[in-house]
């Protein structure tokens, strides 16, 4: 079969340019273009790319969600760049009520411990007689926080979540009402006014405050660690000065806490936040403070009026 004229076959002949095929339309040449080729309108643009999520949105798109990937604590830059984090005001709301509203379902329960064993005498002499049940309180409430503050899957999974902080509530009010007994009632009573005003006076200072507390927690875990030292050696050296410094500084130590925390809870701006689905762990970090802020409170009236 003959070839088409002034077409060149492949390969080019020798002083022929190298255009392997048909000529390009508008060359030199002016041949009109080849069967099947269509040249482009002018003005013709690419079709745009495709699209594709940021980096953060496709990953929880996938399943793989930096919130269960991570600890309960992040950064504020974290939680700016997160879908659907603390930047929504309604969901910091809900957070909030949902983790007081356990907070106070604990406290309700420990004040009913502590107010049977201060006010029926069969309890707290029953439980002198069976000194073993405070021990197994003592190690269930270790076990528990261990429990709740290191396994993220059983603290995020319900209703074993509240189980166990139930249980642990139970435990603590336990302890709680057997260390009540070893001080006189109006002494409790003046603790537990003084505690409650100074909560609600640190938790109205936190919300309210510019001040970030959550950047001052390496600060705080030195304190505590000093104040446990300081603990020992009060242990060993009986003083009654020594045992009120002790007290007073413990007080101080877990009001900054308490506002640490809150802040944590609150998020927003702050350095550090706890996650929205990490209630069992925020409502847990205050109960935790409001019990020992209690307790050194206590320490502290007793002290002084023996």
């Amino acid at each position: 079969m003959a070839s088409q004229p002034n077409y060149p076959t492949y390969p080019a002949q020798p002083g022929q340019p190298m255009n392997y095929g048909w000529a390009v339309p508008g060359s030199n040449q002016g041949e009109a273009p080849p069967p099947g080729y269509v040249q482009p309108a002018p003005g013709f643009a690419q079709p745009p790319p495709a699209y594709r999520p940021p980096p953060a949105e496709e990953a929880r798109m996938y399943g793989t969600s930096s919130d269960q990937e991570d600890g309960p604590i992040h950064t504020a830059a974290d939680e700016s760049g997160s879908f659907g984090s603390f930047s929504e005001k309604s969901v910091r709301m809900a957070f909030v009520r949902k983790v007081y509203a356990i907070l106070m379902l604990q406290l309700a329960i420990t004040v009913g411990f502590m107010a049977i064993f201060m006010y029926v005498p069969e309890v707290s002499k029953f439980q002198q007689e069976n000194q073993w049940m405070f021990w197994v309180a003592f190690v269930m409430t270790f076990v528990l926080v261990i429990v709740l503050g290191c396994c993220q899957d059983f603290r995020r999974r319900w209703p074993l979540n509240i189980i166990l902080l139930l249980l642990f509530t139970f435990c603590e009010g336990f302890l709680l009402g057997t260390i009540s007994t070893l001080y006189r009632t109006e002494d409790v009573m003046i603790a537990a006014g003084v505690c409650a005003i100074v909560c609600l006076g640190l938790t109205i200072f936190a919300f309210q405050t510019k001040w970030d507390f959550t950047a001052c927690g390496g600060i705080m875990f030195v304190a505590l660690l000093i104040l446990m030292i300081f603990g020992i050696l009060c242990i060993f050296i009986r003083d009654r000065i020594l045992s009120l410094v002790y007290s007073s500084l413990g007080a101080l130590v877990f009001s900054v806490y308490i506002v640490i925390d809150t802040q944590m809870m609150l998020g927003g701006s702050h350095k550090y936040s706890i996650s929205p689905e990490e209630y069992i762990f925020a409502a847990l970090n205050l109960y935790l403070d409001v019990i020992n802020l209690f307790l050194y409170i206590l320490a502290t009236v007793g002290g002084s009026r023996r």
